[in-house]
Order: structure tokens, then sequence, then C-alpha cells
């Protein structure tokens, strides 16, 4: 009888530490209704990643910093430090999240890195000791001290959608409107990236930028993208705007003989955005260009302008950010 009970009771144990030993390294995504197969996806510890290999691009050397280390050289050199505590605590939740994000998602992009200091193909990253130099020294102990208590307090947040880490955009100005990705990057966008409008970001020198080129190469830089370019300037319909994208910003724009994406005009002309008029004079094309960046994600210049207006961090996370949450890993 004892023996019996010894083996009820073994058989009890591994009914119940069975499913624990499985859910602590697995998680069911979906199941395939049409042939009752269930596919199990690994959920990722995010704890484990207590390091963050940074690759300089600059002299391509691999460093291994501790992670909230990381953190303090992002947020000091992506957010200029005068800005509202409260905008500097959102930069550090949405650097932390976008740093997990390429770990997980891209981790062989840099090969045996993680994440590179470059802002344009990452984030921007400096080290303690250049960002204390390029301030005056009366202010670099505060300075310092205000970034590391903003991601400090912060520790160990991050932006989840269906609790995955989300992929964090950020920009510099909106110019009143952020972008949904599919605008920008094409492909089918993320549910989290949505058009908000954004007040206060005319108050910021990023809001608005000027660019002028001669027409003759205005003609030439086109001409080395689409080689069948022509244009009449005495036509007053050369340039004509087809479509605007619902943050506002020039979709597809007539130029010529041919159709441009206002993406590719921007980058062509080295625009600060998407969000352009352009103006003829006898000589000269003239851009007039609304915000600083791609647009979507998080505006810097209107998390500042929100914390200003009262918001916290929390605050301007969610508006930013659709359906999202804040976790602790």
């Amino acid at each position: 009888m004892k023996r019996y009970i010894i083996y009820l009771l073994l058989f009890l144990c591994i009914c119940f530490l069975v499913p624990i030993i499985f859910t602590a390294s697995f998680r069911i995504a979906s199941v395939n209704t049409t042939n009752n197969e269930i596919t199990v996806e690994a959920t990722y510890d995010y704890k484990q990643y207590k390091k963050v290999k940074l690759l300089h691009k600059k002299t391509g050397k691999i460093e291994e910093l501790p992670f909230e280390e990381y953190i303090y050289g992002v947020v000091s050199s992506e957010m200029p430090v005068t800005y509202e505590k409260e905008a500097l605590k959102a930069q550090a939740i949405v650097a932390r999240t976008y740093t997990l994000y390429k770990i997980v998602q891209n981790s062989s992009k840099h090969k045996g890195a993680d994440i590179c200091d470059d802002s344009s193909c990452c984030q921007a990253w400096i080290s303690k000791e250049d960002r204390l130099s390029k301030w005056d020294e009366s202010l670099r102990k505060q300075n310092w001290n205000k970034i590391v208590n903003c991601v400090n307090e912060t520790q160990g947040k991050i932006i989840t959608y269906e609790n995955k880490p989300i992929n964090a955009f950020f920009h510099s100005n909106s110019g009143g409107s952020t972008e949904a990705p599919i605008n920008v990057w094409g492909g089918s966008g993320y549910p989290y990236l949505q058009s908000v409008q954004t007040s206060g970001e005319d108050a910021y020198s990023q809001y608005s930028s000027d660019a002028t080129v001669t027409k003759e190469e205005f003609e030439k830089t086109i001409k080395k993208a689409h080689s069948n370019f022509e244009i009449d300037f005495n036509d007053k319909k050369c340039i004509e705007v087809k479509e605007y994208t619902e943050g506002g910003r020039v979709k597809t724009i007539k130029i010529g003989n041919v159709e441009l994406s206002g993406v590719e005009v921007r980058t062509l002309f080295g625009l600060r955005s998407a969000n352009f008029t352009i103006e003829l004079d006898k000589n000269n094309v003239k851009f007039k260009v609304i915000g600083y960046g791609h647009g979507v994600g998080m505006s810097q210049t209107g998390a500042d302008s929100l914390a200003k207006q009262g918001q916290n961090y929390e605050q301007i996370i969610h508006h930013f950010y659709t359906n999202v949450e804040i976790q602790d890993i």
C-alpha cells in the first residue's frame, strides 16, 4: 500500500513540475487550426542581457559595456540634457527598448556585436569622458548626474506590444505630426506606430529649415538617380505634389517627367524631413522644410514639449506609441 502511495505522489509531482519546466522556457505562440499543429515559440529572459557589445563604427572595435551604462551614453548623446526630466526618462526607456529589440531581432547584423554607435544605422552613443568634455566645466557634474538619475529611475523598464519589446523608433522633431513607418520604409508597418499630433514643437529650432540649390544642381542631382529625367522650368506645373501622407509629408511628387517619393527627394537633397514645399526663382530651387528626421515614433522635441505641459514619462510614451505597455524586465 505504501508503495502505491509513493508512486502516486511521484506521478503527481511529475504532472506538476513538467508544465513549469516547459513554460519557463517556452510559450505557445499560435495554433494551426487546419492540422491542429501547435507551434511553440521561445520566450526571452531579458535579464540575460546584462552587457551590450557595442561596435564603434569609426574604429571597427567592439566594446562590452554594462547594459545601463550603455544607456547613459545613448541618452546623453541622443537628447539634450537641458530637456525636462520626464522627457529624458522617456528617452531612456525608448533607448533601452530599442536596444533589446535590436539584440533580439537583429543579432547577426553586426558580427560579434549587438548594436553600433552610428545613429543612421542604430542609435548614437557617446562615452562619459567625451560627453563631459563637451559641457562647460561648471555644469559637468550636475548634467551627468541628471542623465544618470533619469536612466536609473526607469531602470529595467521597456515598452512592449503583445509582451514583446517594440521597435522603438524616435526622431528629433515631427513638425507637429508623426508618421506611419509604411510611408517612410514601405512594408506592412507596425500597429503601435501610428501618426499622432503633438503641440508645441514649433517652439524648437529643429522645427523649420531651408535649403537652396541652383536649378543646374537640381537637375544634375535628380539625373544621377534617374537618367531619363527632363524638366522645363518655364512650365508652371513642372513641380507638383501628387499625394501627401497622413502625417502631412510629401508622399509622391511629380518633378518634370518623373514621379518621386518625398523620402527620395529628402535623401537626394539632404533635407531634414520629407515635409517640404518647393519654390522657384530665376536661378534657384528653394526648399522650405518642417520637422527633423523620419518622423516615426517618439519625437524628442515633442516629448520635451509634453513634459513642459506636465505629462510624465508614461504619458509621453503612450502618446507616441499606440496600445503599448511599459513593463519591468
